[in-house]
C-alpha cells in the first residue's frame, strides 16, 4: 500500500469476534489501529455492533466505550428478539445496512475498504465500490472448516486476507487474555487488565 493511499476499515463486531475465536486468539484493536495507520491514511476505522437493551449489564459497554474515545466509529442498534415457526426464542442484530450505507457514502473519499467480515451478504456491496474505483480487501478466514468467508464474497474482493495471517500483527498477548467458560449467548467477555478490552461477543449462533 502506498502511504498516500486512503484507507477505511469496516469492522462486523459479531463476524469478526467469531473468526478470531475460531482461530484461537483474540483481537488487540489498539494494535489493529495501527497496523493500518502504518499501511497508509487511515481516514475512518468503523466499528459495528448490535447491543442487548434490556440487559442490566452488558460487558461489550466497555469495550464499545474504549473504542469510541481511541479512533474508531462506533454503530449501534439494539437487537429484536422473535419467536420463530417451532416456538424457539430467537435474537436478530444484523448491522449488514448500516455498514453498506456508510461504506457507500464514504468511497468517493476512498482508494481502500477493508472489510472486516465474511458474510457473503456484502458481496453485492463490494462490488459497488469496486464500480467507483475503489480496491476492497476483505478479511477473513478460510483455515478453519467450514470456512468463515463466503466464496462469493471472496471471489469478489480485490484482496483476500486471512486474518491468521494478521494474529501476530493484532492479536492480543495471551498471557493478557482472561480464562473465562464457554459464554452463553450474549454473556460478552470482560474487558482485561492492560489496554483495549477483549474482543465482544455479539449475537450468538441463533443471531441472523
Amino acid at each position: 500500500m502506498a502511504d498516500s493511499e486512503r484507507i477505511a476499515l469496516f469492522i462486523d463486531g459479531a463476524n469478526l469476534y467469531a473468526t478470531a475465536k475460531s482461530l484461537g486468539f483474540d483481537i488487540d484493536y489498539k494494535r489493529l489501529l495501527k497496523e493500518f495507520q502504518s499501511r497508509g491514511r487511515l481516514v475512518r476505522a468503523f466499528y459495528y455492533t448490535a447491543l442487548v437493551e434490556d440487559q442490566e449489564y452488558s460487558s461489550i459497554r466497555p469495550l464499545i466505550d474504549w473504542l469510541d474515545y481511541n479512533g474508531y466509529s462506533v454503530v449501534t442498534k439494539p437487537t429484536k428478539e422473535f419467536v420463530d415457526s417451532l416456538g424457539r426464542r430467537k435474537v436478530k442484530g444484523s448491522m449488514d445496512v448500516e455498514l453498506a450505507v456508510d461504506a457507500m457514502e464514504m468511497a468517493e473519499h476512498l482508494d481502500h475498504v477493508v472489510l472486516f467480515s465474511g458474510d457473503g451478504d456484502f458481496r453485492s456491496l463490494v462490488e459497488a465500490v469496486q464500480r467507483k474505483g475503489v480496491k476492497v480487501s476483505v478479511v477473513s478466514t478460510i483455515t478453519t472448516q467450514p470456512p468463515m468467508v463466503a466464496d462469493e464474497l471472496r471471489r469478489q474482493a480485490d484482496e483476500f486476507v486471512d486474518l491468521i495471517h494478521l494474529a501476530a500483527k493484532i492479536g492480543r498477548d495471551p498471557v493478557e487474555r482472561t480464562d473465562r467458560p464457554e459464554r452463553p449467548r450474549f454473556v460478552e467477555r470482560r474487558p482485561t487488565a492492560a489496554g483495549a478490552p477483549a474482543a465482544p461477543a455479539a449475537a450468538g449462533d441463533d443471531a441472523e
